[in-house]
């Protein structure tokens, strides 16, 4: 793995315990601006990894408890008429930093859901006339609680493909929760205390630029169109992965591929990104319903089914 890479992970994996998958595609999607939902039951340590990851970067870190009576002005702040000068002042809101952690983004209304759509596609925040740039890098890590739907609101399409990856923690084997037992028994009293900042912001800046130079050969880029084709023209699929979902793919195979300290992407990372980048840009049919338990059944038996290029 590359060497400044394997610093930041090594860092993250100081207070998160056998979980390498996940935190390796939560990198991949910083060093592609992405953003990521984290889909999982609660106490799975979802808040904790992304409190490690602004920690390891040194980066500013916001958390917001979304609920029905969050406004948008709690998110992107608001202006304020100065009594001295009669001006009007921004104030800013909890968006303005390195690190948004959207907690049960599904419990908040859908305006202030769609006060989000803004600042994580263009990664500003527009208010009263006057474009208000955010910090860079910039990225929002939200989570849900996908078995607890009473009183949420459900998040629409276009916002779920905004989101560069969806994410599941899963719950720790009977081995990793013996270790992390041991160490909730130490006298710690926060992860942040516990992480060590190993890189810097420029450092994540600078790593962005040597991503681009990755090299994606033909055989892939058509791999990858060719998977986004096949569920646009699918009768067990009534909503098919999007050109953003295709982009997506793209940028996260060179980050990958740059991770593991190589030159240019293969079909593995294709393989190895399919289910967090595709699955939830779509939407299964009332067929597709009947042949597969979920979306990520659905794009596994994808990748059965598109022949791979040597």
């Amino acid at each position: 793995m590359n060497e400044t890479i394997n610093r930041l992970t090594n860092s993250i994996q100081s207070v998160i315990v056998g979980k390498d998958e996940v935190i390796e595609k939560v990198i991949i999607s910083l060093l592609c601006d992405g953003h990521v939902l984290i889909q999982d039951v609660p106490g799975v340590g979802k808040t904790k990894l992304i409190s490690a990851l602004s920690s390891a970067v040194n980066g500013k870190f916001n958390r917001i408890q979304l609920t029905p009576d969050i406004m948008p002005s709690d998110i992107v702040g608001f202006s304020l008429v100065n009594q001295k000068t009669l001006e009007f002042e921004y104030k800013e809101g909890v968006a303005m930093c390195n690190f948004l952690l959207a907690d049960e983004i599904n419990r908040a209304s859908p305006k202030a859901q769609s006060s989000l759509l803004e600042i994580m596609e263009e990664h500003q925040i527009s208010l009263d006339g006057v474009t208000h740039a955010l910090p860079e890098p910039f990225m929002v890590l939200a989570t849900q609680n996908p078995i607890e739907t009473y009183g949420t609101y459900h998040l629409p399409e276009a916002q779920m493909d905004r989101f560069f990856m969806r994410i599941s923690m899963g719950y720790p084997t009977a081995k990793e929760e013996l270790l992390i037992l041991e160490r909730s028994n130490k006298n710690t009293s926060a992860t942040n205390n516990e992480v060590q900042s190993v890189v810097t912001l420029q450092d994540i800046t600078n790593i962005k630029q040597e991503v681009l130079k990755v090299e994606v050969s033909e055989s892939v880029k058509k791999y990858i169109v060719d998977l986004a084709n096949a569920t646009r023209n699918d009768d067990n699929i009534s909503l098919g992965i999007s050109p953003r979902g295709s982009i997506a793919m793209y940028k996260g195979c060179r980050a990958r591929a740059y991770m593991l300290s190589q030159g240019y992407a293969t079909p593995n990372d294709v393989k190895f990104l399919a289910e967090s980048i595709f699955a939830h840009r779509i939407i299964l049919s009332a067929k597709g319903k009947t042949e597969f338990e979920n979306t990520s059944q659905y794009i596994k038996e994808l990748l059965n089914r598109v022949s791979v290029p040597m």
